[in-house]
């Protein structure tokens, strides 16, 4: 496999994060709803506040992406959130450990984050198993969280703090 760059996103990948966000195989884990528009996608990734989109890549191809939000409110200044995705093709490949290792690094030495939060579904083995190798833990369940399927589903909150 050829080496994973990771970037900050830029307009001309918004369509390869919109066509990752509509892979079943990914929406299913967040909370996304199926047959995303590519307008919804430009304008969520425009520049905002507080936001850094990155994208992992391989030979130029995007195959992950992770969106990293820094809270503006003064008494959470020190606080983000983040959400990531990867190409179902790219599952198991090392993409997520590297978003996740480049956001680590920007928020521990560059954006003065001491604590990194997110949410992910309980059902998602995978996805948990990668976050408490980089340091999160589970802090807490969300009953009924979030609707998948029809059904209500149960969501972890996981924080790193350093």
């Amino acid at each position: 496999m050829s080496e994973i760059v990771i970037r900050h996103a830029e307009p001309k990948d918004y369509d390869a994060i919109r066509q990752i966000h509509a892979q079943p195989e990914v929406y299913h884990n967040t909370l996304q709803v199926p047959h995303p528009s590519l307008e919804m996608w430009q304008a969520r990734l425009t520049e905002q506040a507080g936001v850094k989109q990155l994208v992992a890549c391989i030979d130029d191809i995007v195959v992950g992406h992770l969106s990293i939000q820094v809270t503006q409110r003064p008494r959470r200044s020190h606080v983000a959130d983040f959400g990531i995705c990867v190409d179902a093709r790219w599952h198991n490949r090392g993409i997520a450990s590297a978003l996740i290792r480049t956001m680590i690094d920007m928020c521990d030495n560059w954006l003065r984050v001491e604590r990194i939060e997110l949410t992910v579904f309980v059902d998602n083995e995978p996805a948990v198993a990668v976050y408490k190798k980089y340091g999160f833990e589970i802090e807490g369940t969300g009953k009924k969280y979030g609707l998948r399927n029809g059904e209500y589903v149960d969501a972890y909150f996981m924080a790193r703090v350093k």
